[in-house]
């Protein structure tokens, strides 16, 4: 493809695209296909010789987006949103159009110091303390693809830290920390321990849990050296009692305490909201911090924010610099190479989106995108609170509102939790049938009981209140056809 070919290609992909999301409430939100579909229409086999790239280009629409899920339909409330952006896609573009692995200053300085403002401009916006800044010379940040990436890296800083001391590793974390923490212990080779949590704490990890978790393991000759503590969690949106944790950490000087924010962090763009989301207990007690841009925060998938409080925990752990690596600058200490931030060596140059979202929609607009997901949820939440037949499992959190069908919530007999469980399983199998919405379920583990529930992540940025009202009417008709098949159930 010569220059004029891609300018061809490139103003007949953009016109595709905008055609796309002209019309995307109008399509299902999910692929109607079956498993194997792409593989039997493709051949077994490169073809030999180039093709023409018009074919090429007609082919994403017949064969691909077929079995794509729409995540920018507006009745996407499943898992959390992806926000996707125009501002995004055109610096996706340019990003590309510059390729280079970046891991070096020296391979691409703008790639390296564009990291470093952006990071630092989030940093600010989200009101994170001085000590996770880059400008202090001694904290920073960094962007990587998603939050188990920055989960397993804080693992491997926690690790260096507790191992210039001693080993017999434990990562601890509760019952609602996302797999992530799970998974960096066990890539790290490592037990985790899953801590309980109770209902009256609405699901968040407290203090005195933690220190009984460490206590036992210290009596068989384990040490702490990691806890992930979570501001907002996958299933419920709940906040860790991040102050307390990190009173109990003070007195056991190996541990690491991670806040993994993916989903709500970008919320602590709203002033108003930081308290709640305990912003001031994180900026006193973390020693990192993680977000994901590239859920809630309009930046297209990859852009996962990463601080640090001491950037030696990153580098004392990950800095491998054969000669070939070297450059003058690092070695004067007047430039930060990234690759020393993270596992692998090369690396996307990510923040372009991030420069071109919060320029773009500047922290007003930026906040205005959050506030109108968390009015949905609030409107929501009104909707469902008078309804005789669901129930809220837990407060709605920001953009999250979690749920189920209770036949007796409107004071009737009480319905035990083994048969509302079976009741919710049943329903949310119904909705996984349908192609016109998207949302997905939990569990809710407690010390108290075990709770099969229906999520809904509002924050979309195609998403009006009225697709959030439609999607509310299918879960109420669903909802009546499951009751009226009798299951079973006895009030009383």
């Amino acid at each position: 493809m010569d220059i004029e070919e891609f300018r061809k290609a490139g103003y007949a992909a953009i016109d595709s695209i905008c055609d796309y999301y002209a019309n995307i409430s109008q399509v299902p939100v999910k692929a109607k296909v079956q498993p194997g579909y792409l593989i039997d229409q493709l051949p077994k086999e490169a073809p030999e010789d180039g093709q023409r790239f018009d074919e090429i280009q007609k082919d994403f629409g017949k064969l691909i987006l077929p079995g794509i899920t729409h995540w920018q339909s507006p009745s996407f409330f499943a898992y959390f949103p992806a926000n996707s952006t125009f501002e995004c896609m055109i610096a996706d573009l340019y990003s590309s159009s510059v390729s280079n692995p970046g891991f070096n200053w020296i391979c691409s300085p703008a790639c390296t110091e564009l990291e470093q403002v952006v990071v630092e401009w989030a940093a600010r916006m989200l009101g994170l303390s001085k000590d996770f800044w880059g400008s202090s010379g001694i904290g920073g940040g960094v962007i990587m693809g998603s939050a188990s990436d920055s989960a397993f890296t804080a693992a491997i800083a926690a690790r260096e830290k507790a191992l210039r001391r001693l080993s017999k590793l434990v990562v601890y974390g509760s019952t609602q920390t996302h797999s992530l923490g799970a998974k960096a212990a066990l890539m790290l080779g490592l037990p985790f321990r899953a801590i309980p949590v109770s209902i009256d704490d609405q699901y968040a990890l407290r203090g005195e849990a933690v220190r009984e978790a460490i206590e036992k393991d210290k009596k068989d000759g384990l040490v702490p050296f990691l806890v992930y503590a979570t501001v907002g969690t996958t299933s419920t949106g709940a906040v860790d009692r991040i102050a307390e944790i990190g009173e109990v950490l003070k007195e056991y000087p190996t541990t690491f305490l991670h806040v993994d924010a993916a989903w709500a962090g970008v919320a602590y763009a709203l002033p108003q909201y930081r308290e709640s989301l305990r912003l001031q207990e994180v900026n006193e007690y973390a020693d990192s911090f993680c977000t994901n841009f590239h859920k809630w925060g309009l930046t297209t998938f990859d852009c996962s924010i990463f601080c640090v409080k001491n950037r030696k925990d990153l580098t004392q752990a990950l800095d491998v610099t054969p000669p070939f690596l070297r450059s003058k600058e690092a070695d004067a200490g007047t430039v930060i190479d990234y690759r020393n931030w993270q596992p692998a060596l090369g690396r996307r140059f990510r923040s372009i989106k991030l420069w071109f979202v919060l320029r773009s929609f500047g922290v007003n607009g930026f906040q205005k995108h959050l506030e109108r997901g968390i009015e949905h949820c609030q409107r929501l939440t009104e909707i469902v609170s008078q309804s005789s037949k669901f129930e809220i499992i837990t407060p709605p959190s920001l953009a999250l509102l979690v749920f189920r069908l209770n036949p007796s919530s409107s004071g009737g007999g009480k319905v035990d939790d083994d048969k509302l469980n079976l009741l919710n399983q049943k329903l949310h199998q119904r909705l996984d049938t349908r192609y016109d919405i998207f949302l997905t379920q939990t569990v809710l583990h407690s010390i108290e009981r075990n709770v099969f529930c229906i999520r809904l992540a509002m924050g979309g940025v195609n998403t009006s209140f009225e697709d959030v009202q439609r999607a509310w009417e299918i879960i109420e008709e669903e909802g009546e056809r499951v009751l009226s098949e009798g299951d079973g159930l006895v009030l009383g």
